[in-house]
């Protein structure tokens, strides 16, 4: 394993960093409270898409994309320490349209996706004119076992009738398109009874209920209750063939667990550098903070656990690379626990030593906080990860 950056991604490394300290973090502030404004909670600033303008001309845009489909050329190993800057702001990844969940959509559509579902749908989403959503997860099943997944698409002449209930569909206001799992074949093997459609939004039977209020927060796109009712999409939606919604769903997480991590670290990191600098100037009880012990003790074990995670999410990042990845799953899975553990630990030590301030909005570290705490449950909760990978490690001693 060799982790040295080529010249590219050190240069990219450097202009990303460059227009993160120049165009978003003096943006984060003023989009939170435009957003927050009633009535505007799901729209875009126009001080972000100017932002977004200028990424996109200065060929900062779509990174996450690898070579041969309109990308950049850059391996999973080569986007991860990009995608870590990108994670230091809320706003970072919306910046450089490397946002979740259109990255996932936007990659399955380039791996599985027709010419002409890829003319319609893909192009303008790597153009910047569309978001989208992912419609997976249903309220009366476990969404940590998408093989119980109940929501049904029955085939009527060219057409699918797709009937159920979902929700924390992410995103969903405001897209263009959600990709629905669905049920095609019910009596089939639990991985091959689901199928993934493209369902446009303004499709007769698509019903947006609520955004569900997720620790107090429902802006950007919510997430978002939907209700299919006799929704008729064309079989020319169907992503790949019937019954492969779960391996396509699978090559969807295995990148995006990656993005994810790496988005922890940055936080992680931005999180550790609040510390220190609130550390070094805030004076206590006859000294500096950074000269208390147990502070001392919260910064080197975020320093260590940060730097730690940061290798086991490059070593999977170079696995899928070089072996796929099938054969990373396991490394995936570890690094989808780690870091989700990690940054959740380094936020609580951050908000720990600003004290009340750390509770209040005039830092972005209770933000932070509110938002990572979901990465414990989403794209598989702590409990199923560290239950295959249990497992994967008997069976070698069986």
């Amino acid at each position: 394993m060799d982790f040295e950056l080529s010249p590219k991604v050190k240069d990219l490394q450097r202009k990303i960093s460059d227009f993160m300290n120049e165009y978003v973090y003096p943006i984060e502030k003023r989009v939170e409270e435009e957003m927050s404004q009633p009535g505007h909670e799901h729209t875009e600033p126009q001080i972000l898409k100017e932002v977004r303008k200028r990424a996109k001309a200065s060929g900062l845009w779509n990174l996450f994309l690898p070579a041969g489909e309109d990308g950049n050329g850059l391996k999973v190993a080569e986007y991860a320490p990009l995608c870590e800057i990108m994670g230091r702001s809320p706003i970072g990844p919306r910046a450089f349209n490397c946002m979740a969940p259109d990255t996932g959509n936007m990659e399955i559509l380039a791996e599985f996706g027709t010419p002409e579902q890829k003319r319609r749908w893909l192009e303008p989403c790597l153009e910047g004119e569309m978001r989208t959503c992912f419609s997976m997860t249903e309220p009366e099943t476990a969404g940590s076992d998408p093989t119980q997944l109940a929501t049904r698409a029955v085939r009527d002449g060219d057409y699918y009738v797709i009937n159920g209930h979902k929700w924390f569909t992410s995103n969903a206001i405001g897209s263009s398109f959600a990709i629905t799992m669905v049920v095609t074949n019910p009596q089939a093997e639990p991985h091959r009874r689901a199928s993934m459609l493209i369902v446009p939004t303004d499709t007769p039977g698509f019903n947006l209920i609520r955004a569900v209020p997720v620790m107090g927060h429902t802006g950007g796109g919510g997430h978002c209750e939907i209700v299919y009712k006799d929704c008729r999409v064309p079989v020319t939606n169907l992503l790949g063939g019937e019954g492969d919604g779960f391996a396509i769903a699978q090559a969807r997480l295995g990148p995006g667990r990656i993005h994810h991590c790496m988005r922890n670290i940055g936080v992680a990191e931005r999180a550790l550098e609040l510390m220190c600098k609130r550390a070094n100037t805030r004076f206590a009880h006859g000294s500096y903070l950074a000269d208390k012990a147990n502070v001392q003790q919260w910064i080197a074990d975020s320093r260590i656990e940060i730097d730690a995670t940061r290798l086991l999410v490059m070593n999977a990042a170079w696995l899928i690379d070089t072996v796929g990845k099938r054969a990373a799953r396991q490394e995936i899975a570890e690094i989808k626990v780690m870091a989700a553990n990690m940054v959740m630990n380094v936020l609580d030590r951050a908000i720990q030593l600003y004290g009340a301030m750390g509770m209040s909005d005039d830092t972005p570290i209770a933000r932070f906080w509110r938002e990572n705490r979901a990465m414990r449950i989403v794209d598989g909760p702590d409990e199923v990860h560290r239950m295959t990978i249990a497992r994967r490690e008997c069976r070698k001693w069986k």
